[in-house]
């Protein structure tokens, strides 16, 4: 059976995305004849749709897994893998303006090559593509089907002419970009993070709509990547929900770096004159008209429903995308559902916990929950903004007090040695207690610290414990041993203390 699913309309555009799609979708592919009945078809072969077909293969199930477009899913293809490989090229574009700062002679003339850094992108994305080749899947006993699956009763589905039969379903199939409804953007044209990555020539002026993770990263990179940068958000800061000093924090950074902020703006029109783009922007009734090359739209994702004829099923879903319970079942009780397709919390890593969560549930009659996940998330910019845990006003919309334990990163010997001093670690612990309840951390490698505080938090372990952890000198992470050490210090009351003179006097 072959399939005639469109490619993405920007593949191949050099001979690196022409070796990744040897691996995620290989030309002249042929669907195999399908199973009597599989143990389980999952339904999306992005990072949840993997992580629950290849778990279900290495327990010996039969499973089929079935996607519309590229193996990898958005992650892999257009969203994780391309935006940090880019984002690491535009930091060291920075760096090297910055030389002087880190004790070196800056270049003379730092020339960005706009091509270079895209190729490198597209050959690091072709290299991890190939861990999750279609090669790979089906030497691991799995039946890979190209094509748009579509529900035709409550253990059924239908995928380029064939029917799947299946005593479990997993639904994974991940989200999209939000369009935001602005006159004339559609007609004009636009990028989003499904498309950004095709780039092969650098825009001169950008215009950034969103002040989420999507429109921060990518405005910080393409501005340090020497494009000019507009970037329009509609609320007063950035990052909406994150702590109000890391939004400054990161508000501060992308002004030093170049980019042109509006906040409390809306972009309400968008039109083309003479091969020019042309957006209306609106604050507190003023219009600015800023002329651009390009469009970025970062206002969210929404769930992939399309197709799916759900209602076939007895799957419930809305705008939202698909209902599921505290064991990430819908309400056909053969079906489960993972990742962006059913989360509020959008990212790579918990559509693989909650792909866990489903296997173990609907194979081996598991009983795990996703409201016990810790789940840890990071904006890559730079500083990196990274969290886990409860905010304190969703702590104290809770009814539980907070104390909070802050270390500024100009505190931390290693930042100071690596020139990194902006940022914190916050550390919210419940009052009169060491339990932690959340935490925000804003640095360089921000990302790779909050991993700490996120196992401590899932292992129950307390503040009063992280404080006996001994952690390499001199690392930036030393700031949550700072953090707690100041929890310990806390507890010192003045009666402790006066114990503890008399104590010491008697044994002088």
């Amino acid at each position: 059976m072959s399939h005639d699913e469109p490619f993405h309309p920007g593949f191949p555009v050099g001979r690196h995305d022409a070796e990744l799609l040897l691996s995620v979708r290989p030309g002249g592919w042929r669907n195999p004849e399908p199973a009597h009945r599989y143990n389980l078809v999952v339904i999306g072969a992005g990072p949840a749709g993997l992580v629950a077909a290849r778990g279900a293969a290495a327990f010996g199930a039969r499973v089929a897994l079935v996607e519309r477009h590229l193996i990898g899913g958005d992650c892999l293809n257009v969203g994780c893998v391309p935006s940090k490989a880019l984002i690491l090229s535009s930091r060291i574009y920075a760096d090297m303006r910055n030389a002087a700062h880190f004790g070196a002679a800056p270049p003379a003339d730092v020339e960005v090559d706009f091509a270079l850094a895209m190729e490198r992108m597209r050959r690091l994305r072709a290299r991890i593509g190939a861990a999750d080749s279609v090669a790979d899947l089906t030497s691991e006993g799995i039946d890979v089907f190209f094509g748009q699956a579509r529900f035709t009763g409550p253990d059924r589905i239908a995928v380029a002419g064939a029917e799947l039969r299946f005593a479990k379903a997993l639904i994974a199939t991940g989200a999209h970009a939000k369009l935001p409804d602005i006159p004339g953007l559609t007609q004009a044209g636009y990028l989003s993070n499904e498309t950004v990555f095709d780039l092969t020539r650098r825009p001169d002026r950008l215009l950034v709509i969103g002040g989420g993770p999507l429109g921060c990263e990518m405005a910080q990179a393409f501005c340090r990547l020497g494009t000019k940068v507009i970037l329009a958000q509609d609320e007063p800061m950035f990052l909406p929900g994150e702590e109000r000093d890391a939004a400054q924090i990161l508000s501060d950074s992308l002004a030093q770096d170049g980019v042109e902020i509006h906040l409390n703006t809306s972009v309400v029109a968008v039109r083309v004159k003479d091969g020019r783009k042309f957006a209306d922007l609106v604050r507190e009734g003023d219009t600015t008209t800023v002329s651009v090359d390009e469009i970025l739209t970062g206002i969210g994702r929404a769930p992939n429903l399309d197709g799916l004829d759900l209602a076939a099923a007895g799957v419930d879903a809305d705008v939202s995308g698909v209902k599921v319970d505290d064991f990430m079942r819908t309400t056909n009780r053969r079906i489960y559902a993972a990742g962006d397709v059913c989360l509020e919390h959008k990212f790579t890593h918990t559509a693989e916990a909650t792909a866990r969560i489903a296997l173990r549930n609907a194979l081996f009659l598991g009983r795990q929950r996703l409201s016990a996940l810790v789940i840890p998330w990071c904006t890559y910019t730079d500083p990196e903004i990274a969290h886990v845990g409860l905010y304190p006003f969703g702590a104290r919309k809770a009814g539980i007090p907070v104390r909070t334990f802050t270390i500024l990163m100009h505190d931390v010997d290693r930042a100071v040695t690596d020139g990194m001093e902006e940022g914190f670690v916050k550390i919210h612990v419940q009052q009169n207690s060491d339990r932690i309840l959340g935490a925000t951390v804003v640095a360089r490698h921000a990302g790779e610290m909050i991993n700490g505080i996120s196992l401590a938090i899932g292992s129950g372990m307390g503040l009063r414990a992280l404080a006996g952890v001994i952690h390499a000198y001199p690392t930036q992470a030393g700031a949550i041993r700072m953090a707690a050490d100041a929890y310990q210090r806390s507890r010192l009351t003045p009666l402790i203390q006066r114990m503890a003179a008399r104590w010491l006097r008697l044994t002088r």
